[in-house]
């Protein structure tokens, strides 16, 4: 099927006004118009190396009362959707560098993309880490084939080191950047979604500092449909496509550097192309809480038993937070790009989401420290169908009455109307009940 674009214009007029990019130790590659024809190549060229994941119609598509198609990229090898521009990016490389090799610094999806398509490419490839990298993550590096080296004690100390290596062994240093053959590699995702979900309506993005994807798919989607709403979403504690948009610029902000917790979506923005992309092919910007954003990825883990991070879950939080009552109704895809979760903190979102949910609850009272009290209370306990998770008595700094036991339990309910129906039970039975809030 040949498609005829109508939005080239539009596109070129984005990037008219884009300087030149600076003398930088990493890729030298021209800002050039970013063509429907040329997200197309990239789709092309690395078919045969990056997944084309599934869109797939979500059970949650009932709960908020639209249909969702949820594009899964956290299914691609390395877990991120990185994968589709850093292929294209090294595919790209002269033969001549190819053989020399590359090198980055970090412990990104980014830096991982390159680890194992650089191997699988045959190109040497070399990942500096600071001390504080997680080693589950320099395991990673290493299995995809990467020689990692740890040095210094901080992520700039081992960027330093990086280029010093660079430049006297003739790697190229690679950062995450948005030159043209980036951002086309990732546009991949707008055309697989287009293709994969018939008769769009919105497609839904994770922004932040690191926009590459949304502003090539927007590219791409507005190119195929100037009708369908591209959105992104970004953390409304780390803001950065906002501020720049708002400046007209990308912004430094030391603030930003990247939280643990978000991942690429709190970096600084990186760069004008993305930005000017952005700025005239997005139709809409939102930031979301991190309640939110714990809340989306228990919804994935519970109804697509998907592990995803924060920034593979924001774009989904947009919905469950209302930001886009506009899509009631509506037929819209939602890009989950990133599904690399440590599993330290794994077990502490769970349980956060839970508490965020009314899904957990824990109160005090005081009940007479006779025999049968205590199974008094857990009979009205089974009887509302509350699971005791944790259960506790204090005797010794109990300040009421002589004889009497502080209980403080902690129990799982269905859901918020659940935990009002235990919580009118108790009080009813013990008035003095004290509710943890959240």
């Amino acid at each position: 099927m040949k498609i005829v674009s109508r939005n080239e214009e539009l596109l070129r007029e984005a990037l008219s006004c884009i300087p030149q990019p600076s003398s930088r130790a990493s890729l030298a590659s021209c800002n050039k118009l970013i063509r429907f024809e040329d997200i197309s190549a990239a789709a092309f060229k690395i078919q045969s190396g990056v997944q084309k994941t599934p869109c797939m119609y979500s059970r949650l598509s009932k709960q908020y009362g639209m249909d969702i198609y949820l594009k899964k990229e956290f299914l691609q090898y390395t877990g991120s959707v990185k994968e589709r521009g850093v292929l294209y990016l090294l595919m790209s490389l002269p033969q001549e560098q190819q053989r020399k090799g590359v090198i980055v610094a970090s412990d990104s999806n980014f830096s991982m993309a390159v680890a194992y398509h650089a191997s699988e490419l045959r190109v040497p490839v070399f990942v500096i880490v600071c001390a504080s990298t997680a080693p589950a993550r320099v395991r990673t590096c290493r299995d995809y084939g990467a020689m990692v080296i740890s040095y210094g004690a901080t992520a700039k100390d081992s960027q330093l080191h990086a280029r010093r290596l660079a430049q006297e062994n003739g790697y190229l240093y690679l950062e995450e950047e948005d030159s043209a053959v980036y951002l086309s590699g990732l546009g991949t995702v707008g055309l697989e979604v287009y293709e994969q979900v018939p008769k769009l309506d919105a497609v839904i993005f994770p922004a932040g500092g690191h926009c590459g994807m949304l502003a090539g798919s927007a590219a791409a989607l507005k190119h195929l449909n100037p009708h369908i709403s591209v959105i992104g979403v970004e953390s409304e504690s780390f803001p950065v496509l906002q501020q720049s948009l708002k400046a007209g610029h990308p912004t430094d902000d030391q603030a930003c550097n990247n939280h643990h917790f978000y991942g690429d979506v709190s970096g600084v923005c990186f760069g004008s192309n993305s930005l000017q992309l952005t700025g005239k092919l997005v139709d809409k910007v939102v930031a979301v809480r991190e309640e939110d954003i714990l809340i989306s990825m228990l919804r994935l883990l519970e109804y697509e038993r998907a592990t995803i991070d924060a920034e593979g879950a924001i774009g989904l939080a947009a919905l469950v937070a209302g930001k886009l009552p506009e899509l009631k109704g509506k037929r819209v895809a939602v890009v989950i790009c990133s599904g690399n979760l440590e599993l330290h903190l794994l077990q502490q979102c769970i349980a956060r989401a839970l508490t965020l949910d009314n899904r957990v609850c824990r109160f005090s009272l005081v009940i007479s420290d006779c025999p049968g009290d205590m199974s008094k209370l857990l009979e009205i306990l089974a009887r509302e169908e509350a699971r005791v998770l944790d259960i506790k008595q204090e005797r010794t700094f109990v300040t009421s009455e002589l004889f009497t036991v502080q209980v403080i339990c902690t129990v799982e309910t269905r859901d918020k109307i659940h935990t009002a129906q235990l919580r009118n039970a108790l009080l009813e039975r013990y008035p003095t009940t004290a509710w943890t809030e959240r």
